[in-house]
């Protein structure tokens, strides 16, 4: 018998507690968003792999840019910087202040690309391919603390006539999650491909878990990566025919 992932085990605890299911289309609206696909998350020289490299072995991102690109289906990326200047807020939350303290995403200014090539905080080199097609991927400005409220994301899509989004990336249970719920919010029909992200697990604090919970309960639909390149082969015969 072959091991279940947590999307599976998230979706049936969806059909165990009768939850509904509310149908998700992909049609020439649809984008895909994929959050902080970069080398401090998803590298084993990255500064967060000690917490989420399980995880990122176990995930399947770099799928769903492949999926993206091979479907024509076009991409938006939510990056997580900090420049000189974020490292003297006054606050932080514990997160936060982690991130702040191991230089995570670290970059000089917004004017300044100097070190950025390889660093922690420039894309994973596997994904590259796929980020600089200017036509049909967009790099948003960068987000924060977890969520889009504070970068262009929803501008970007809304200018492309964006109303549905199929999310993965970066940290499931934190900036993933957040992005779910402020799309939400702005009226975005989300899916999220739950083997499409990936969370710190620490003693007694698996961010897996509690990202599929959430993701179950409140997306239009959770899918597997398998599951989404099925659907899309599916629509891409009826068109032909």
């Amino acid at each position: 018998m072959g091991t279940i992932n947590s999307t599976e085990k998230a979706n049936r605890g969806k059909e165990e507690a009768q939850l509904p299911f509310t149908g998700f289309e992909i049609d020439r609206h649809t984008a895909i968003v994929i959050v902080d696909p970069q080398n401090d998350f998803l590298s084993p020289e990255g500064v967060a792999w000690g917490a989420v490299g399980q995880s990122v072995m176990e995930s399947n991102i770099e799928s769903l840019f492949r999926l993206g690109a091979e479907n024509g289906i076009h991409v938006f990326i939510s990056p997580h910087y900090y420049y000189k200047h974020d490292h003297g807020w006054q606050f932080e939350g514990t997160l936060e202040k982690l991130m702040h303290n191991i230089n995570m995403f670290d970059r000089g200014d917004q004017l300044n690309v100097e070190g950025f090539e390889g660093s922690g905080a420039d894309w994973l080199p596997a994904y590259k391919p796929y980020i600089m097609d200017e036509e049909k991927v967009t790099i948003c400005s960068p987000h924060k603390v977890y969520g889009p409220e504070n970068n262009d994301l929803v501008l970007q899509l809304r200018k492309q006539r964006i109303d549905k989004v199929i999310l993965g990336g970066m940290s499931g249970n934190l900036c993933v999650e957040s992005h779910m719920r402020e799309l939400l919010e702005c009226g975005f029909e989300i899916a999220v491909v739950g083997d499409a992200t990936a969370s710190a697990k620490l003693p007694h604090l698996d961010g897996d878990q509690a990202a599929q919970t959430n993701f179950t309960m409140m997306a239009s639909a959770v899918y597997t990566t398998n599951q989404l390149e099925g659907i899309l082969e599916s629509s891409r015969r009826l068109s032909e025919d």
